[in-house]
């Protein structure tokens, strides 16, 4: 059987004290910052795990930390996978935990949970009735980071809104030729669909080109087919900005059935990076979102206020685009 790496492995390689190892995976805040990253690095490299039992013996913390949701319809991978990444880069544990019914029943469940001393602190995506986390709050109380990237129904309300990768799209594709532009929106619900909506009429608007519709959908395949069955026989060449990809996939099977070339008389942009995207023909020009990256920020937003250290910078450039061959230059 391998020998269990100790925390004297770890102080060995990063050329510290075991005190110091300790130190760093407890959050004593007396560590400097290229001490703790040495101790860190050294711990990754030998595949180290902190005893949290003994941990919370010696220290009344339980190196355990939760993350929230109200529903558990939402697909959470990307956000948990970067926050537990993040998590455990910092000797700390995630555990999930849903949140039942209405607000009452929410805020009363969460209650139990702080109360219960079981977290050092927890972490929601959506907004929840609980003071923030704060600098002042008691040492060793549980702390509770209320994020606002969701809203209760975990529609998108926070970075991922930002609809300006539609015009950055349309002007490539103005660039490419096209004068001509059809907007599938998502369902208006959702402050996302808005957004993109009202970036893509603004787009119209500032580079002076024909809008052939915006035209309400609801996320569905179902609906960019059904739509794209019913553009006149004159839309092509255009450009057909979907919500996001199921609705492009949608619309692009209608126009193969049409006998529309695809991208030369109708090219067509998605949202969201579905898996299947990259692989359709032709494959998908679409928007990736790193949902990863926002879950890891957060985890470490969460470890700072529970360590009592400075709040790290917000994640950046979480939105970018991918060209595929769904987009070239209309037919003639």
């Amino acid at each position: 059987m391998q020998k269990r790496t100790t925390s004297r492995d770890v102080a060995r390689l990063a050329g510290v004290s075991q005190a110091t190892v300790s130190y760093v995976f407890t959050g004593k805040d007396t560590i400097s910052a290229p001490t703790r990253d040495r101790v860190l690095r050294a711990a990754a490299e030998l595949n180290y795990q902190p005893n949290l039992a003994a941990r919370s013996m010696r220290t009344s913390r339980t190196g355990r930390l939760a993350v929230v949701m109200t529903v558990s319809s939402l697909n959470p991978r990307e956000l948990l996978l970067g926050a537990t990444e993040a998590a455990s880069e910092a000797g700390y544990v995630i555990e999930v935990v849903y949140l039942p019914g209405g607000p009452d029943e929410r805020a009363a469940r969460l209650a139990q949970l702080v109360s219960s001393s079981q977290y050092e602190g927890i972490l929601s995506f959506s907004p929840i009735p609980v003071s923030p986390a704060s600098a002042d709050a008691e040492p060793g109380a549980t702390v509770v980071l209320s994020l606002s990237e969701f809203d209760d129904d975990m529609h998108v309300t926070g970075e991922f809104t930002d609809a300006r990768p539609i015009a950055e799209m349309m002007e490539r594709l103005v660039q490419l030729g096209h004068r001509r532009f059809v907007h599938i929106t998502g369902a208006l619900d959702f402050p996302s669909a808005i957004s993109r909506r009202d970036e893509y009429l603004a787009a119209v608007e500032r580079l002076g080109v024909e809008s052939l519709g915006v035209i309400e959908g609801d996320w569905s395949a179902e609906t960019g087919y059904r739509i794209a069955q019913a553009l006149p026989d004159t839309a092509p060449p255009f450009a057909l900005i979907a919500a996001n990809d199921l609705v492009a996939t949608g619309a692009m099977r209608a126009a193969i059935q049409r006998g529309w070339h695809i991208p030369s008389d109708m090219s067509v942009t998605g949202w969201d990076d579905a898996g299947q995207s990259a692989y359709l023909v032709p494959s998908l020009t679409t928007v990736v979102q790193d949902r990863q990256t926002l879950g890891a920020n957060a985890a470490r937003r969460l470890i700072a206020a529970v360590r009592r250290e400075p709040v790290p910078a917000p994640a950046t450039g979480l939105q970018h685009i991918v060209w595929r061959e769904s987009t070239a230059a209309p037919s003639s």
